[in-house]
């Protein structure tokens, strides 16, 4: 048993001022506020947190890679690294995201990251692509691009044994609307992205069963006063949930912040869209066979072209939501785990509450990651 006590506890859409959390083995089993059991005699056990945030751990439900490693190369030990350095950075449930692929490299992709879930490494997994929009395909290869296709969805879903959690798709493509509907009978969420849509065709493609919106903003095209396309679908659905990679790169804070005030903390997911280049040196690497450049943190395909993921982590992003942002402490954690998990149904995690896996971040005041607990264990 793990008692932490003397914390800012973020339990749900409440600040718990002398909050304390009870462990028992891999889950919580006890939240409260003041006098923690035994505090008179400060057992075994006990850790005082001295005042420190107390968070849920972050639920990446968009990342690629990072500390110099990648889910994308088909390389386990690759994998588990970019997990690792992930988990540094409080990001306890990772989803594991694959880019454009030939078909083979796909299910090759697939059947590995299948495994690191059965290890519980990852979460689960997440196609971005490639079934997306050409005129918005920003790093991914438009040579690989494809028609959505129900025959290779079946195969790739048959290979990932149920670990496919999210695939990104253009709505406007030839079968795309019945493919979002046979996905999200699958159980597998739909999220619209790399696309060129129209308002009404984005809003048709949330009425077909999509219920994210992949990197709102970026990739795809830009809000018009006659023509307000996905960003104006999304935000004001009330069924759809909105990734925002929150870098200082993608999104300028007044977004960020209009992002929260428009939609709700809990229809915002914190993702990182990370790449190799997270926690790494600025240089060239490459993102699903597309070479990229990282100059001053910053990814671009090579010769100064489309954004290529970013170089952030959950912790960074959690600081900018809040510091550049100005959205509260608890919204941005709700951003950062609660609404992640919910949207993907990871009912175990991001919260704290009795019941769920005991996977922790403690913050200090500057809201920088102190100490990472993931399923009772410091990691």
């Amino acid at each position: 048993m793990t008692v932490l006590r003397s914390a800012r506890v973020v339990a749900g859409d409440r600040v718990l001022d002398r909050g304390w959390v009870r462990v028992e083995g891999a889950r919580i089993v006890e939240v409260g506020d003041g006098a923690a059991p035994g505090d008179d005699a400060t057992p075994d056990g006990h850790i005082d947190l001295g005042g420190a945030w107390l968070v849920p751990g972050f639920v990446d439900i968009h990342v690629h890679g990072g500390g110099g490693a990648s889910f994308c190369a088909g390389d386990p030990a690759q994998a588990r690294r970019a997990a690792e350095f992930h988990r540094s950075h409080g990001s306890t449930t990772i989803i594991a995201s694959l880019v454009t692929a030939s078909a083979s490299d796909l299910l090759a992709s697939v059947r590995m990251l299948a495994d690191l879930v059965a290890d519980d490494v990852i979460a689960g997994v997440h196609l971005e692509g490639p079934y997306l929009a050409a005129a918005r395909c920003g790093a991914h290869d438009p040579a690989l691009l494809r028609a959505p296709d129900p025959a290779e969805i079946a195969t790739v879903l048959d290979n990932g044994r149920g670990t496919i959690r999210q695939v990104t798709i253009a709505p406007e493509l030839p079968g795309a609307l019945e493919l979002i509907t046979h996905l999200a009978n699958a159980g597998v969420v739909a999220a619209l992205g790399h696309t060129d849509a129209t308002y009404a065709q984005a809003r048709a493609g949330f009425d077909a069963g999509g219920r994210l919106a992949t990197h709102l903003y970026n990739g795809m095209r830009p809000i018009h006063h006659r023509e307000p396309g996905v960003v104006t679908a999304a935000l004001t659905d009330e069924r759809v949930a909105v990734e925002l990679i929150n870098d200082g790169v993608h999104l300028h804070p007044a977004i960020v912040r209009d992002a929260f005030a428009r939609a709700g903390a809990d229809r915002v997911a914190l993702v990182t869209d990370a790449m190799t280049a997270a926690g790494a040196v600025d240089g060239e690497y490459d993102l699903g066979g597309q070479r990229v450049v990282v100059t001053d943190g910053v990814a671009r395909l090579g010769g100064g072209g489309a954004i290529a993921g970013s170089t952030l982590t959950m912790d960074v992003a959690l600081q900018r939501t809040v510091r550049a942002a100005g959205v509260s402490v608890v919204d941005a954690v709700c951003a950062a785990a609660t609404t992640p998990a919910r949207v993907l149904g990871l009912d175990d995690v991001g919260a704290i509450e009795p019941g769920r896996l005991a996977d922790l971040v403690v913050l200090t005041d500057d809201l920088a990651v102190r100490g990472v607990m993931r399923h009772g264990q410091w990691v």
